[in-house]
């Protein structure tokens, strides 16, 4: 109080909440990047968002999503879900699955099971006329099938025709460009339905040229208690390890012939990859054989699933529930929750009408580095 003051006023700001649901929710790495995301408005009010139900028919990536996010989520097949009976939302979020778009595998688009369920998504829109959305996919839904072009055109098409239509910004989002410890691509579509008059803009890169390392991004893991058992390989296997340098795979030079792969024409680079300790990650996958499990850069081991979390950016405190094999499924199929709170918070701007710095939105350009497109390519899931 200031001198010869009596009484002060102190006028506080309403918060304004903002609320969001989403499908295909898995663990919850989309969902803890929005929750995260906080802004003030040019008048000091602060902005949020607050999940009000979600759904995926995952038991594990549920379990793990209940505990850590909240006992809001649904957890059944997307198609037995009745929209009219859920409370109407202002932005929906759906990561749609991948395996039918991945350039690994039958390449089955928009008509495989998996790559059919993002209707479901179109349908909820039809039925909640949300005012904007955030779709997420591989960037394999550039070249997989759809009706009569990509599977990309079909979806942009739907998307921008669905409800009361919506403005679309689609970008091939490089989340190292953004802190992520990890080279992991994926395109992302923001829709503000065109009544609002607003439009997405792709929130400039923080990290350009200067990414998160993996030795960065993995100190102190070796205290986390939660999701961080060592795991066991034959003698072979940590032999074959040993042999392969960092950044390297298990058709080295280095490698003796005694221990190299019998696999005729295979040279996937991905296969018992070591990574790099002064690099990003490859991307962090979620299923996947012998030799796809990402290996240690110092120890003749792969990862545990913290380390595979570390990489993803999900928080330490962050518990997933269920088999390793599941959990690792959980991990490697969610969306970074750092990636995602970038794209919440330039949400949140966008709503707010405040200003902020921007790239011109773009998923046709070549990538920069082919290396990283491969590893980008891989399943997701």
């Amino acid at each position: 109080m200031e001198l010869g003051e009596t009484t002060k006023q102190v006028v506080e700001k309403a918060e304004a909440i903002h609320s969001v649901a989403e499908l295909f929710c898995g663990a919850g790495g989309m969902a803890l990047g929005f929750k995260r995301a906080r802004i003030c408005d040019s008048d000091g009010v602060p902005h949020r968002f607050a999940i009000v139900w979600a759904n995926d028919a995952d038991h594990w990536a549920c379990e793990t999503y209940r505990r850590n996010i909240g006992a809001h989520v649904i957890e059944c097949p997307v198609e037995k879900l009745d929209f009219r009976s859920l409370p109407d939302v202002e932005g929906l979020l759906f990561g749609f699955p991948c395996n039918d778009f991945s350039v690994v595998g039958d390449r089955l688009g928009l008509s495989g099971y998996f790559g059919g369920l993002y209707v479901h998504a179109v349908r909820c829109i039809e039925e909640k006329n949300p005012l904007w959305f955030v779709a997420e996919n591989v960037p394999g839904l550039r070249s997989a099938k759809g009706r009569k072009g990509t599977a990309l055109s079909a979806v942009l098409e739907d998307l921008s025709k669905v409800g009361r239509g919506y403005e679309l910004t689609a970008h091939l989002f490089r989340f190292e460009d953004y802190g992520v410890p990890q080279i992991r691509h994926r395109i992302i579509i923001v829709g503000f339905r065109r009544d609002t008059g607003l439009a997405f803009r792709v929130p400039a890169p923080t990290h350009l040229g200067r990414p998160v390392t993996v030795e960065e991004a993995l100190v102190g893991v070796e205290q986390v208690p939660h999701n961080n058992e060592k795991p066991r390989h034959s003698a072979k296997v940590v032999e074959l390890l040993k042999h392969i340098p960092e950044g390297a795979n298990c058709w080295h030079p280095a490698v003796p012939d005694a221990l190299r792969l019998n696999v005729v024409g295979c040279r996937i680079s991905l296969i018992y990859r070591r990574l790099a300790r002064n690099a990003p990650a490859y991307t962090v996958t979620g299923n996947g054989g012998g030799g796809t499990h990402m290996y240690h850069y110092a120890e003749p081991r792969a990862l545990t699933n913290r380390e595979r979390a570390r990489l993803q950016t999900f928080p330490d405190n962050f518990i997933f529930y269920g088999p390793k094999e599941a959990v690792r499924s959980q991990i490697g199929g969610a969306v970074p929750p750092l990636g995602a709170q970038v794209i919440a918070e330039a949400i949140l701007k966008t709503i707010a009408g405040m200003p902020y710095t921007d790239v011109q939105a773009s998923i046709c350009e070549p990538p920069r580095h082919q290396l990283k497109f491969e590893f980008a390519a891989l399943p997701c899931s």
